[in-house]
């Protein structure tokens, strides 16, 4: 029986559906499907994994290691920190984990695509670190997950770079749905975060991707929201400066988290230790921290349930606000696999519970109670690190159902953004991560500029000439180039040499006496600009702006300098305004074709 490979498949599924907005609508139910049973088996894993370090799968972490003796508690972290060290030094040798940040370089410099290998090892990295009691996030892994897969599949359809932007889109939204079983902000979280802004023609199957994650997930977990959310009385309009206040708290500590993982990893490169062993220095701090405070291990979502309840007095909530802030610093920073999304709610829901007591204790009367100033403070410190107030609030929408609440969250949530943004300087995490690497990814035209590359536009066959030509033969060649430059290359060796134009002849390059004395070598300029084939096309504009060439040589690499085909700066341009009008007609709706059976 013949093998029904992906391409195939697109094949009869085209023949049955003519329509290619119902096609991508199958795909997305397919990576919707295929994303929620993977966030599934993620989660599994974590279990097994957790059982074996502690007895127990159970995801009140906190609960069980308070039966534990204490060299148990201190012991399972280290062990599992030189788990995750071994693993990352023997699978994954001299590579970065994936993440999010990865997730959003595809899409917003890579049109899409991302490798599918890398990204599932750091997923299982990211169980291993999970499963030893890591203060790090489960969402950024399953997100990682999840954009892999629908990578993967886009690379097997050979989509171009808009419809695997779509797929990847896809991908991001059914993991976030799948994992806190919250598809209107998993759709949101797609489009904010990973896509990068609204697109009409990718709103349905980002839709349909989301849904079925959620009822994939479903199926398997139940209806049973990621928080256990109590009942608060209605807020009072006076207790809105408060909330306002909590926003610029927030921010503040938002900054402080982000700048707590930073400090950490430049802690772990001071040591000098070899990377596989960070780890588990790294488990021996969680788990005498955990000695104290239980709640700092795993996701966290104990501790937030806790802070979310209002029954934790305020010097607790202070103290494992802190103590939380430390050991995700320490597990991210010294090595361990994972995201920062459920330890910012955790760290959020702390600070905000902390605050509320304040509040509370102060105004008595007008005071929601402290549990409501933790969902506040939760929504607004996690959405200043992700650079997602829009899914964030839809996200405790979701969850709470409450109008009025939401409304306080708004208030923080713009707050706390705004002094990340204006006053910090840090529109997120992940952005921040990837500015680290020299990316910037933010303004729409540019991430359109970076995403093409000088292969892309270049014109691989070109006039040119070698060193050794005669006179007469680079004056008749150079009359008929059409935009009047010749390449010198080295017949043999494919070298590039320089390039001649007009105005680089001197009179003596007219002098007929001289035919047979000068060559292309001697009146060429043999140190011209060049270009890479793996420059973006942003860079070959500012070089061409900044030394005036219209015209200018494309090298495979700039040690060999071995010739490859020119770049013309008009057609550079025309070929950022066609990625630009095809943008706009995205965002209007407007879809291209299907690749053709």
């Amino acid at each position: 029986m013949q093998k029904l490979r992906p391409s195939r498949l697109l094949f009869h599924v085209r023949r049955i559906v003519r329509n290619d907005q119902l096609v991508l609508g199958v795909l997305a139910l397919v990576v919707g499907v295929a994303v929620g049973a993977g966030v599934i088996g993620f989660r599994e894993l974590i279990r097994v994994v957790q059982a074996l370090y502690y007895g127990s799968g159970d995801e009140r972490l906190a609960s069980v290691v308070v039966g534990l003796p204490w060299w148990h508690i201190v012991l399972a972290p280290v062990v599992g920190g030189l788990v995750v060290g071994l693993f990352y030094r023997l699978l994954m040798p001299g590579r970065r984990p994936l993440g999010i940040p990865e997730v959003i370089e595809s899409a917003a410099l890579k049109g899409g695509r991302m490798p599918v290998v890398p990204g599932i090892m750091a997923v299982v990295g990211a169980a291993l670190s999970l499963g030893a009691g890591a203060s790090v996030g489960r969402e950024g892994p399953a997100v990682t997950l999840g954009a892999a897969m629908s990578a993967w599949l886009a690379e097997r359809l050979h989509f171009g770079r808009s419809l695997s932007r779509v797929l990847l889109g896809c991908g991001t939204a059914a993991a976030v749905a799948a994992s806190f079983n919250a598809p209107i902000a998993g759709v949101l979280f797609a489009h904010e975060v990973v896509v990068g802004h609204y697109a009409l023609s990718a709103f349905a199957p980002v839709v349909i991707a989301s849904v079925t994650g959620t009822m994939i997930s479903r199926g398997w977990f139940g209806d049973y929201p990621a928080f256990i959310i109590p009942a608060f009385r209605d807020i009072h309009v006076l207790e809105f400066p408060a909330f306002a206040g909590l926003g610029v708290l927030s921010g503040i500590m938002a900054l402080l988290f982000m700048h707590s993982i930073l400090w950490s990893e430049r802690l772990a490169n001071r040591t000098g230790l070899p990377q596989w062993s960070r780890p588990p220095v790294a488990g021996v701090a969680l788990g005498v921290l955990a000695l104290a405070y239980p709640g700092v291990l795993g996701v966290g979502y104990e501790v937030t349930d806790d802070a979310l309840h209002g029954d934790l007095p305020f010097l607790l909530l202070a103290a494992l606000a802190a103590a939380k802030l430390a050991a995700t610093a320490l597990s991210l920073g010294f090595g361990f696999g994972g995201g920062v999304f459920s330890p910012s709610l955790a760290f959020g829901a702390l600070v905000g519970g902390a605050f509320g007591v304040l509040a509370t204790n102060a105004f008595p009367e007008l005071s929601t109670g402290p549990g409501a100033y933790a969902l506040v403070g939760m929504g607004a410190v996690s959405a200043a690190v992700l650079g997602a107030p829009i899914s964030t609030v839809l996200i405790i929408f979701e969850l709470t159902g409450d109008y009025g609440l939401t409304i306080a969250v708004m208030i923080a949530v713009v707050i706390s953004t705004v002094v990340t943004t204006q006053i910090g300087g840090r529109s997120s995490w992940f952005h921040w991560a990837l500015e680290r690497r020299g990316l910037k990814v933010q303004q729409h035209d540019v991430r359109l500029l970076r995403s093409l590359r000088v292969r892309d536009v270049m014109a691989p066959e070109c006039a040119t000439v070698g060193p050794e030509c005669r006179l007469p033969l680079v004056r008749e060649k150079l009359q008929r180039t059409p935009y009047g430059e010749l390449f010198v290359v080295e017949a043999q060796s494919g070298r590039f040499v320089g390039t001649i134009t007009l105005a680089d002849l001197s009179d003596i390059a007219f002098d007929p006496a001289l035919d047979d004395l000068v060559n292309a070598f001697d009146v060429c300029r043999r140190n011209p600009p060049l270009l890479e084939a793996d420059d973006s096309l942003e860079r070959a504009l500012k070089v061409m702006l900044e030394v005036k060439e219209e015209h200018v040589a494309v090298v495979a690499h700039e040690e060999t300098r071995r010739f490859v085909g020119c770049v013309h700066e008009a057609e550079a341009l025309l070929a950022f305004n066609r990625a630009l009008m095809a943008a706009q007609a995205e965002d209007r709706g407007e879809r291209r074709d299907l690749p053709p059976f």
